[in-house]
């Protein structure tokens, strides 16, 4: 694929991947990718990343149903970071059932909780 001759993977074969909800700019989450995902990405329409701890292809939503679908993809100026305004399904992008995971705030130098779990995640991974 052309479009992947650009991007400036590290040397681990990965680049960093933002996900912001397309409608609102909020971020929700960032993750890796690596060619294989961002191919799948671009030719699904929907998010695949690359699961470091895992070490395998990760589907976003494929266990919790909160799928990503691609509305844009851009890169920086650089091409060594991706961002993907995506329609986030479910409304719901983090593990702990938050629409975000940046959901933790610096405050007095404690980080406080300021999204609320909108599901929680025993009923979202069983």
């Amino acid at each position: 694929m052309s479009a992947l001759k650009k991007i400036q993977f590290d040397s681990d074969g990965l680049i960093p991947a933002i996900a912001q909800d397309f409608a609102t700019g909020k971020i929700l989450m960032f993750a890796w990718m690596n060619a294989e995902s961002l191919a799948l990405t671009i030719e699904k329409q929907q998010a695949v990343y690359y699961s470091r701890s895992r070490k395998k292809l990760w589907f976003k939503g494929e266990e919790s149903g909160h799928t990503q679908l691609i509305k844009e993809i851009f890169t920086d100026c650089d091409n060594d970071v991706i961002l993907l305004k995506v329609e986030q399904t479910g409304g719901i992008a983090c593990h702990t059932g938050r629409k975000s995971c940046f959901f933790q705030k610096l405050e007095h130098n404690n980080w406080i909780a300021v999204e609320p779990v909108l599901k929680d995640p025993k009923d979202i991974y069983g």
